[in-house]
């Protein structure tokens, strides 16, 4: 069934008004279908066991994104090389314009020596990186930035008011008002829980 599934699979690319001649997909999965997460994670499983928990390397894996969590510089050039190797083997590849080095501790601010992909690119030390919609910072502790959610929030409130705000009843806007200031409370209380971190009960 798979095979016969993802063997015969079949697509065409709409530009405007035109369509072009649909064309056979020879390798991949269906973007979209329920089955596509599941079969990815699968092919990719062994990315999952590599590291064992004894060599202070953690590896964290959502889909098609991968995080390395290691204890120095060193341990990440390793970690990462051997990650590589991994997705070679699968005919995967990192993407380095999308990749980047984010350092959490005491020595947050000290320069670091350079991490290299086997094919000679350098990886950019960031102070934040975004994965999974969470903006983590460089500190001395881990900390998350609320700024561009904040920002995207209010661009969208201010566009919500700027069009039931002129129409819509009194009631209405209020209730609006209410969810929207519930959402950036709860935003805020989150922020809080996680800056405090085990234990924090408001």
């Amino acid at each position: 069934m798979f095979e016969s599934w993802l063997g015969n699979c079949f697509s065409y690319v709409k530009w405007n008004r035109s369509w072009s001649d649909c064309f056979n997909l020879s390798f991949g999965v269906r973007q979209g279908s329920v089955l596509a997460p599941f079969l990815f994670a699968v092919y990719i499983d062994d990315i999952a066991g590599l590291f064992s928990l004894d060599r202070g390397v953690r590896i964290v894996v959502y889909a098609d994104d991968i995080i390395l969590v290691t204890s120095s510089v060193c341990e990440l050039q390793k970690a990462l090389e051997i990650c590589q190797r991994e997705l070679d083997n699968l005919d995967m590849s990192i993407n380095a314009k999308k990749t980047c080095c984010l350092r959490i501790g005491r020595r947050a601010n000290a320069r670091c020596a350079s991490i290299v992909t086997l094919n000679g690119t350098l990886l950019q030390w960031s102070d934040e990186l975004r994965y999974l919609g969470v903006h983590v910072v460089r500190s001395s502790r881990f900390k998350i930035s609320l700024d561009k959610p904040r920002r995207s929030f209010y661009r969208a409130a201010n566009s919500v008011f700027g069009k039931v705000g002129r129409v819509a009843s009194e009631e209405v806007t209020i209730i609006v008002l209410a969810c929207l200031c519930g959402s950036l409370a709860q935003c805020a209380l989150s922020q809080k829980r996680l800056s405090a971190g085990p234990g924090f009960n408001p």
